[in-house]
């Protein structure tokens, strides 16, 4: 995930300290340089604003709670393998050596942001937010759950499909030292390492308005990184290995069910049918996208087996919302996927291959993704066994 933070904000946010009449102003700021659309938006800045400077006043370095003896054993050692996979991804991943993820912050919170994502009723093409100091993003972040949701039930008024998902981990870019969250920190080792190598990547290229070629990048870097820390890092047979290929097992199999039914209802929405018949096809879908869960869940086949990881997921009220988002994340994956094998594997010079597809005009840029690759799916750590040149999460 990117916040909302861009080129040249690095010096507005040191200046803002902890003082709230200084955010205020800056926003301000904004809403007269900007005119009227901004000044509409002057509360969302102030809180994007004033959120991130309450973590990042949380934040200490990772090297002080190590040596702090008030510093819990188990967190002790999980900081002890996150200064490992800082520097293994600056060292192997070529990512960037920084200040970015060196601080850890405990924010007593499960999630540090709620971002709200929105379609309309009869389409999978997510809405826009465009900002002067972003640009235009596939979705609305805040600090505060109820505010998300408060915002979420606008948008739901006007007839959109609305999803409201928790996010443990932003990125500013590199525009100011993003530390290492609480909201994530006890997750598996494999997901640690993939949410701090993936956050990095966005620091490498980054398109304005085009969210899904972003988050594609970045999660294309972090199964190429997951997959090189597991090899050095005690080997694919290890035990945390283990649990985190069958962990992507279970997320392909989850995504590939969803992209399913995504492609049946972009299918729907493009035909000729009216908006009655389509609303009434809608419905099916989704009953069919159910019921397909509760199959594979019964399947002994199935990685997904009696698993209950995504039953939360499955039993909110479905709708273009979810599925729209979860293809940000994954829809450019495979074609990425192919450009690191064309680069034979190597990490700075497929950094370079992307910044040059990240300067196409959009219309090229798509074009030669298409030509890459499919537009759907993670890949499972089982799906390949070289060490060298494949991208896996």
């Amino acid at each position: 995930m990117i916040a909302a933070v861009r080129r040249g904000s690095r010096a507005t946010l040191a200046s803002l300290g902890a003082h709230r009449r200084l955010v205020i102003l800056a926003a301000i700021l904004v809403c007269t340089a900007f005119g009227p659309i901004a000044c509409a938006s002057l509360g969302y800045y102030t809180q994007s604003l004033e959120g991130h400077l309450a973590v990042l006043r949380a934040a200490r370095p990772i090297d002080d709670w190590v040596a702090d003896p008030a510093t819990p054993a188990q967190l002790r050692a999980r900081l002890e393998r996150v200064r490992a996979m800082r520097r293994f991804a600056a060292r192997e991943l070529a990512l960037p050596d920084n200040s970015s993820y060196t601080t850890y912050a405990d924010i007593n919170r499960p999630f540090v942001v709620w971002n709200v994502f929105a379609t309309p009723e009869l389409s999978l093409r997510l809405r826009q937010w465009c900002f002067p100091v972003v640009g235009c993003v596939a979705y609305r972040g805040y600090y505060d759950k109820s505010a998300a949701d408060a915002y979420a039930d606008a948008l739901r008024t006007g007839g959109d499909d609305v999803y409201v998902g928790g996010v443990p981990a932003y990125s500013t870019l590199g525009y100011t030292a993003d530390p290492v969250l609480s909201t994530f920190v006890n997750f598996p080792e494999g997901e640690v390492a993939r949410l701090i190598f993936h956050e990095l990547a966005h620091q490498v290229v980054y398109v304005q308005g085009d969210s899904t070629f972003n988050e594609s990048f970045a999660v294309a870097v972090e199964e190429e990184g997951t997959r090189r820390w597991f090899a050095t890092e005690g080997g694919l047979d290890g035990a945390t290995a283990t649990a985190y290929r069958l962990m992507m097992e279970r997320k392909r199999v989850f995504v590939a069910l969803l992209e399913r039914h995504r492609q049946a209802l972009s299918d729907l929405y493009a035909g000729p049918a009216d908006d009655d018949a389509k609303r009434v096809a809608k419905r099916a879908e989704f009953a069919a996208l159910q019921a397909d869960y509760a199959a594979v869940k019964d399947d002994p086949a199935s990685p997904l087996y009696r698993y209950a990881g995504y039953d939360r997921y499955f039993a909110q009220a479905l709708n273009n919302a979810n599925l729209a988002a979860v293809a940000t994340y994954t829809q450019r994956v495979p074609a990425f996927v192919k450009l690191l094998a064309e680069e034979g594997g190597d990490l700075p010079h497929f950094y370079e291959a992307v910044r040059r597809l990240a300067g196409l005009p959009t219309d090229l840029r798509n074009a030669r993704l298409d030509a890459l690759g499919g537009t759907s799916g993670l890949h499972a750590l089982t799906d390949r066994t070289s060490d060298r040149t494949t991208i896996t999460q």
